[in-house]
């Protein structure tokens, strides 16, 4: 059957499927129709093919047409560089790069293109939540730079050279205004609350304590009454608070005896805390090997034993901490003994040269092994309950010569004071920071 005389057979189908049976009736139906879906889809010998060719402007550019800021609703950013229109995105929890380019409608060949000039630095892959991107477009809608500030003070510039150079990088920082100031305080019920009511923060507490842990042990020896002075910079920019910098100077008075300590910035750029006579107040060995915690029992060779209820030597300091609390080298040493015994639990033994042996009892793991070199600090175990305890605490120990002692009391070994060709630049550098102390008068501005 040709193609061209479809129509008139299908025009004919009307009376032959009156004749059909019934039976057939549905089947004919279905060819029929068959027949006329083939009948629209074939062509027929008047159609003409033809080409048509156009030519369309490719734009070989890969990064991507943006909205405007109008569209988007993003703001411009705060203190920026130019007088371009900004839109600005805040890292949020689980961000990545990807995810912040994605909300400024940004596209994955954006994120390589600039990452490939942070190639070096490595800033866009360390995002923290509270940081900012703010990006800003050329005259043709794309990308053309992006700035990223992980803090108030610093900003990495992004700025897009054409299609050869790429993306260019810049790290700018903008130097804040400081200024001295003193606080002093009581200890009335503890280091953290009354160091907090005159408006130190956490970290300010920890770096007070960190200064002084070589004398004073603050789990232990503080009573009510003790006093303390810090001065330290607090920063600015643009007239607004945006920080705190370092203790300049502290004292403390402790159960009567009083510590000083001042900042000094030697000229190779080092900075440590001295006493001001010039001996550093960083000593072989701190008073406590773990941060603020409650202690159980103190030093007392005829304590009663709360496992046994029986008088035993009670040669150390317990340390009642929760499970998991760091417990930190002493001083630096070399691990000599490290395992479990029934008593003892999991137990390290640190040697510090020839004269000094420190024990660390009780802990739920050991992070050091038998032969290691340690640096003062540095994390050995953990607070636990193994061996003969009634809860989780660390027992530490302190042998001069193999014989006990108090750590909290034993004399310990005394630093270096300030090399003979440096004394007259700590002179003149802290014997400010010392009166301003002593005075605790008005901020002092710091200068350039």
């Amino acid at each position: 059957m040709q193609f061209h005389k479809l129509p008139a057979a299908l025009a004919a189908l009307p009376s032959l499927l009156a004749n059909l049976p019934k039976g057939h009736l549905a089947a004919a139906t279905t060819v029929a129709v068959l027949i006329a879906m083939l009948l629209v889809l074939l062509p027929s010998e008047r159609v003409e093919a033809k080409r048509v060719v156009m030519e369309i402007p490719l734009n070989l550019d890969s990064r991507p047409q943006l909205p405007s800021a109008e569209d988007t609703g993003h703001a411009p950013a705060t203190g920026v560089l130019d007088d371009l229109d900004w839109r600005e995105e805040r890292v949020r929890r689980g961000d990545t790069l990807t995810s912040v380019f994605r909300r400024l409608s940004l596209g994955l060949g954006d994120v390589y293109a600039v990452t490939s000039a942070d190639a070096d630095s490595e800033a866009l892959a360390r995002l923290h939540i509270g940081e900012t991107l703010a990006v800003a477009f050329g005259e043709d809608g794309t990308l053309d730079k992006l700035r990223y500030s992980p803090s108030p003070t610093e900003t990495y510039l992004y700025e897009y050279l054409g299609p050869d150079a790429g993306f260019a990088r810049q790290y700018l920082v903008t130097e804040p205004e400081r200024a001295a100031v003193a606080r002093s305080g009581t200890i009335r019920s503890s280091l953290f609350v009354d160091a907090e009511a005159i408006g130190l923060s956490h970290a300010q507490i920890m770096e007070l304590a960190g200064i002084f842990a070589w004398d004073i042990d603050f789990a232990l020896d503080l009573r009510d009454g003790d006093s303390f002075n810090v001065l330290f910079e607090e920063k600015f920019l643009d007239g607004r608070k945006i920080g705190n910098g370092d203790i300049l100077a502290a004292r403390f008075t402790n159960q009567g005896t009083t510590y000083t300590a001042v900042r000094f910035v030697a000229p190779d750029g080092s900075a440590d805390y001295y006493t001001p006579e010039g001996r550093p107040m960083r000593k072989a060995f701190l008073r406590a090997p773990l941060d603020f915690t409650r202690v159980s029992s103190n030093f007392n060779p005829k304590r009663l034993h709360p496992v046994f209820k029986t008088v035993r030597p009670h040669n150390g300091i317990d340390y009642a901490a929760s499970r998991g609390t760091p417990v930190y080298a002493a001083g630096n040493g070399k691990v000599v003994r490290a395992g479990h015994t029934g008593p003892n639990g999991n137990y390290v033994v640190i040697q510090h040269g020839t004269q000094y042996t420190t024990k660390y009892l009780h802990l739920h793991k050991r992070l050091v092994k038998v032969g290691q070199t340690l640096k003062q600090g540095q994390v050995i175990g953990t607070v636990g309950s193994t061996g003969y305890a009634t809860g989780p605490h660390l027992h530490y120990e302190f042998l001069v010569d193999g014989v006990h002692r108090n750590p909290r009391t034993v004399a310990l070994p005394k630093a270096e004071p300030i090399p003979t060709r440096l004394r007259a630049d700590f002179t003149a550098g802290t014997q400010t920071l010392l009166a301003q102390l002593d005075s605790q008068a008005a901020p002092l501005a710091l200068g350039d």
